[in-house]
């Protein structure tokens, strides 16, 4: 290859038709796919990879690269030919097991399996908001390391998204709090094809696009031909020269472009006929024999990209260097990818004189004495600092004049906050969102997402009960805990007192990947002298024991540990001795070697559950659904004793029902 040759003599139109051949090609093999996207965005990404994007094929990982998130995740195909062209670890072979069984191509992308990935995507809307994530964590690095003209951080964060990602909900709230944060390095490339996958959008979404992202704070470009890579290239460095504002680059595509469906629905999301492809690779003047690649093509499109990128990461190291080294080493946490943990050894706590105090006050102390002082650990509320105890005293507000405040302002935007965690988190950063237990719902998909991809993020959910009382059926969460335990690789806390809440943080920051949940009451609490720190770890252990055999075991969590132990109190007058073990996380519980498990609940005591939630959790400890006493029923709104009494979880009635189990 004749590196000295002028930029002029290749073909770029070749490379463009190539990378959408070898796009279909995938699709064919599979059986499977979505042609569509990559016919049709096939010169975007070609020019956002050749002529802009700074990235290491041969280091992927180069913390000061610049991030691609393929919102658009259905569109994988293109991508992965994107990045085989482009060098990153991916062979002929893997293009070939494209949607196959372990193979490095799924059907969307997916974190940690594909060099060169930066995101799992798949549910339309989640990369741009992940996207805002990433553009909000560069502009806390930038701001925190690029002093005396050592310009070590400044990467942006581009994504590709389609009509589907904007009428996705999560994006617009991301969208706004990101042109309310001025994010100026974020440029998202609209591929706009006026088609989804039933078809044409003006069914559903004729508002004008452009106008709302101007709306919204944003620049806002038009490119409208898709396949003029030169107005796409002047588009991007437009946007890359923004100095105050995230920019939309609306391109006006042809959805299944050169194919005998082209501008249809019906080649959104199928494999082209074979006599199509043909077609296609005969107007393309691509050869007509499957994975067929030229040569000339891979070595013109990675010198281009090498011509570019080939010095970046030695560049960055030598600037690294030149860090203090307490700068050095709080980058290198970020950097490591494979371990976030944070030891703790001891928390800074000062209990309140009368040993009383809610698990959100609680939690309030601790965050202030780890957050303030860690610069990678960053969060905020989804509009509920007050209620939900998040703020960071003296930590600053995050925003468009400071970008290192540790308080970031969500509003109330749950979706776009849970996605928004997993941006930061993708760039190294312990992020944390707080809301009321009832709206997880809203992060759902985002926390599934955090779970598929290991990260370290920290939900922390208040008001966790019916115990919230006045406020309702509504914000009272009953069917929440289940759905959140039943979620694979996500660690769900609920605990009992400030110990707990101390152990649950412990345990959760020493933990070297995987998002937790922490969930915590609103009302005042005793400290109770038998909850223990250390043993929260183990998921559950034993807080109330009698002096001799237990006749019974109730299994508790959170607030109603202390209703337990003041039924078990009450029953030992009445000669029925009884067990209390605190559960603040069932699946660690779960666990435990069989010899722990039996120890705090041996097989041949009766057990019986108490907890303000859905009963279905339990079933894995007991199997006799009548020695379950949960909530299966929305709350009701009143004072919180008489919401207890009304679905029987005073005292009194407790104490009733199981004095009657035991008989």
């Amino acid at each position: 290859m004749n590196i000295e040759r002028e930029e002029r003599e290749i073909n770029q139109t070749k490379i463009i038709d190539q990378i959408r051949c070898l796009g279909i090609d995938m699709i064919d093999e599979a059986g499977s796919g979505h042609p569509g996207i990559v016919l049709g965005a096939a010169p975007i990404l070609y020019t956002l990879y050749a002529h802009h994007l700074r990235f290491d094929p041969s280091n992927p990982n180069y913390f000061n690269r610049d991030r691609f998130v393929l919102s658009a995740g259905h569109g994988s195909a293109l991508l992965y030919s994107i990045l085989y062209l482009a060098g990153f670890d991916l062979q002929l072979d893997d293009l070939k097991k494209f949607r196959q069984i372990d193979s490095k191509t799924p059907g969307h992308p997916e974190y940690g399996v594909t060099p060169g990935v930066d995101a799992t995507t798949g549910p339309l809307g989640q990369g741009i908001a992940m996207g805002v994530g990433m553009a909000m964590a560069e502009a806390n690095l930038r701001t925190r390391y690029n002093k005396d003209d050592n310009n070590l951080i400044d990467y942006n964060t581009y994504v590709l998204c389609g009509d589907g990602d904007l009428m996705e909900g999560v994006s617009y709230e991301a969208a706004s709090l990101a042109g309310t944060l001025k994010l100026n390095k974020l440029i998202v490339l609209y591929d706009s094809n006026g088609i989804s996958l039933d078809g044409k959008t003006s069914l559903t979404f004729n508002e004008n696009v452009s106008m709302r992202f101007i709306s919204l704070g944003w620049n806002v470009i038009t490119v409208s031909d898709g396949d003029d890579y030169e107005s796409i290239n002047k588009a991007i460095e437009e946007a890359r020269n923004s100095v105050d504002r995230p920019t939309l680059i609306e391109i006006n595509t042809v959805i299944g472009k050169h194919s005998m469906l082209e501008g249809t629905n019906a080649v959104h999301g199928g494999p082209l006929s074979k006599e199509d492809i043909s077609a296609l690779k005969i107007k393309l003047g691509v050869r007509d024999i499957p994975f067929t690649v030229s040569q000339n093509i891979v070595d013109d499109f990675k010198y281009l990209i090498d011509k570019r990128c080939n010095m970046l990461s030695a560049e960055f190291e030598k600037k690294l260097a030149k860090l203090d080294d307490k700068a050095r080493l709080e980058l290198e946490y970020l950097m490591n990818n494979c371990d976030k943990s944070i030891p703790i050894s001891e928390f800074i706590y000062v209990p309140p004189v009368d040993k009383i105090e809610s698990p959100r006050d609680t939690s309030s102390k601790i965050l202030n004495s780890v957050v303030k002082d860690n610069p990678n650990i960053i969060g905020g509320s989804a509009d509920l600092f007050i209620s939900n105890k998040t703020y960071i005293n003296d930590g600053g507000d995050y925003s468009f004049s400071n970008y290192l405040g540790k308080n970031i302002y969500f509003g109330v935007r749950e979706h776009a906050m849970g996605a928004i965690l997993n941006g930061l988190a993708l760039n190294g950063f312990r992020p944390y969102g707080s809301t009321f237990l009832s709206f997880s719902d809203y992060m759902r998909p985002s926390i599934r997402l955090a779970a598929m991809m290991d990260l370290p993020v920290i939900y922390i959910f208040t008001h966790d009960s019916i115990s919230v009382g006045e406020d309702g059926p509504t914000h009272q969460p009953v069917e929440q805990l289940l759905s959140l335990r039943a979620m694979p690789n996500l660690d769900v806390f609920r605990p009992a007192d400030a110990n707990e809440v101390i152990g649950s943080y412990k345990a959760i920051l020493e933990k070297k990947n995987g998002p937790s949940v922490l969930v915590l009451s609103k009302n005042n609490l005793p400290i109770l002298e038998t909850t223990r720190v250390k043993d929260v770890e183990r998921g559950g252990y034993v807080v109330f024991d009698p002096e001799r055999k237990a006749n019974g075991i109730i299994i508790s969590t959170g607030e109603e540990v202390h209703l337990a132990i003041e039924v078990a109190k009450r029953m030992r007058v009445k000669g029925i001795d009884i067990r209390v073990v605190s559960m603040p996380n069932l699946n660690r519980f779960l666990k435990q070697d069989l010899d722990y498990i039996d120890e705090v609940l041996p097989v041949e005591v009766r057990k019986i559950v108490i907890e303000a939630g859905s009963k279905f959790a339990w079933n894995s400890l007991i199997f006799n659904d009548k020695y379950i006493i949960t909530l299966n029923d929305f709350g009701a709104s009143g004072k919180k004793d008489d919401v207890y009494k009304k679905f029987g979880f005073d005292v009194d009635s407790l104490e009733e029902k199981i004095e009657n189990l035991l008989k």
